[in-house]
């Protein structure tokens, strides 16, 4: 059994092109465990797991508390809102207060990019990124790709197409860094004002129309307007959002093929997606949150064997 070439999973971008096989195949092992009638292996039982959440997340802390569970570790949820770091304790004081209890790995999310990077090199426990700022969210671009591949047969070769927020966006970077690396062709699409100013750079074509853009792709990657990360309006108006940039029936109807549609969730109904949209045949996005679990178990599992006990 070959082993991933990290101790932590910071970001894709430290990541190689067969560390993602190697997740992908042990994900397919962990997916048929969570369809059987007993969805747990033994596997982590002497690993404790701390779930560190520094910032609001209900989809991506329940899928790895379960993901956890499956792979029977202990879990220790650890919430900052409620927290002694609300009363001034750093994080490095926080962790190692945490670690001293005899926790094996640290899942992370935190507001402030880098800070699980910060955090792998001050502790000595195996750090998954759960989102980091406008950083990283490498587990959801892990599962999109997954996802995509599950569908599509493969990654390689295949056009998605990411639209929305991607100025704000930890996943279209993660997603970016993860398309490439299995030889996908990206484009980002979403209003100038949401398009980071040398996004070429990271080898990814540039659409302002999403008509184009669609009429281009095999997959449209949906990301919604994240206005808790904004500070200033970068867009008139949601309704004059929607009208450019929202993905809805009338549209797709008018290409001349299907496209696999995704969205890493939270959905904001009704303006860069439709509902009839979300729910259709083609639209994958339930598919991820179930394919979320069985790759962070995945994730899991793997750094979990490289720990020495």
């Amino acid at each position: 059994m070959s082993e991933l070439s990290v101790n932590h999973l910071l970001g894709i971008k430290y990541l190689t092109k067969e560390d993602i096989e190697l997740i992908f195949k042990t994900a397919n092992h962990f997916k048929e465990v969570i369809n059987r009638p007993i969805k747990k292996v033994p596997s982590l039982r002497d690993i404790t797991i701390a779930n560190l959440f520094f910032e609001n997340s209900t989809r991506t802390r329940l899928s790895f508390e379960l993901a956890e569970k499956r792979l029977s570790a202990d879990v220790v949820n650890f919430s900052a809102a409620s927290s002694s770091v609300k009363k001034g304790e750093t994080l490095i004081d926080t962790v190692n207060n945490i670690l001293s209890m005899k926790v094996d790995m640290v899942v992370m999310r935190h507001p402030n990019p880098g800070a699980g990077i910060f955090l792998s090199r001050h502790v000595k426990a195996s750090i998954i990124n759960a989102g980091d700022g406008a950083h990283e969210h490498p587990t959801q671009a892990l599962l999109d790709s997954y996802s995509i591949k599950e569908r599509l047969g493969e990654v390689k070769g295949k056009k998605v197409v990411i639209v929305g927020d991607i100025l704000h966006s930890r996943v279209a970077l993660s997603n970016i860094f993860a398309l490439k690396l299995q030889g996908a062709e990206v484009k980002v699409c979403g209003p100038k004002t949401l398009l980071p100013k040398h996004i070429e750079s990271l080898g990814v074509g540039v659409e302002t129309d999403l008509r184009k853009a669609l009429e281009w792709c095999d997959v449209a990657n949906m990301l919604r307007v994240q206005n808790e990360r904004m500070d200033i309006s970068y867009f008139p108006s949601t309704r004059e959002y929607a009208q450019q940039f929202q993905l809805n029936k009338k549209i797709l109807e008018s290409l001349n093929k299907e496209i696999v549609i995704m969205h890493p969730g939270p959905i904001n109904r009704g303006v860069e997606i439709t509902s009839d949209v979300a729910d259709a045949e083609n639209a994958i996005i339930l598919d991820q949150v179930q394919n979320g679990v069985a790759v962070r178990m995945a994730v899991i599992y793997l750094l979990a064997s490289k720990i020495n006990h």
